[in-house]
């Protein structure tokens, strides 16, 4: 005898009175249950087209309201996207390699204010703080702590 319809379907099915009060015999059957939780849509992939079921809270949570099938078609539109001018850390797209001209030229690998010669630790820094201003005269060696106190703090440095 029926005493419960199924929440999906709307089916009569028989449920003993104990599931009943512990919340359980919702469903008329397993296929019922499943079906009720995937309760999202499936997206076709922004990069590559493939098709992925995504959880309605994917849904909710995509700030983009782009969907992707995996992670590295995610990382591909992410590395178009944000690269260049529009990344965060974007700093006029001058890329010089500091140490290797300090290098080149024998500069020895000292640090000015501490005078170490570890470098691992050791990095070039500007004095006139002009990053497009490469000219020896304004480069020195100083270590990650002293360039911090530099730029912080204003300790100043000998020319």
């Amino acid at each position: 005898m029926p005493n419960a319809p199924c929440r999906r379907c709307g089916k009569p099915f028989y449920t003993k009175p104990a599931w009943t009060k512990l919340g359980h015999g919702i469903y008329c059957s397993q296929e019922c249950q499943y079906a009720a939780r995937r309760i999202g849509r499936v997206e076709a992939c922004f990069t590559c087209g493939k098709e992925s079921y995504k959880s309605p809270k994917e849904l909710r949570v995509s700030k983009s309201q782009k969907f992707f099938c995996s992670r590295s078609c995610q990382t591909k539109w992410r590395n178009v996207l944000f690269s260049g001018s529009n990344h965060a850390n974007w700093k006029g797209g001058a890329s010089v390699e500091y140490r290797e001209i300090m290098k080149k030229l024998k500069v020895p690998a000292r640090c000015r204010l501490c005078k170490t010669k570890d470098i691992r630790v050791l990095c070039v820094h500007h004095l006139d703080e002009n990053r497009i201003n490469n000219r020896v005269s304004n480069l020195v060696w100083l270590c990650y702590n002293c360039h911090h106190l530099v730029h912080i703090h204003k300790v100043p440095v000998k020319k």
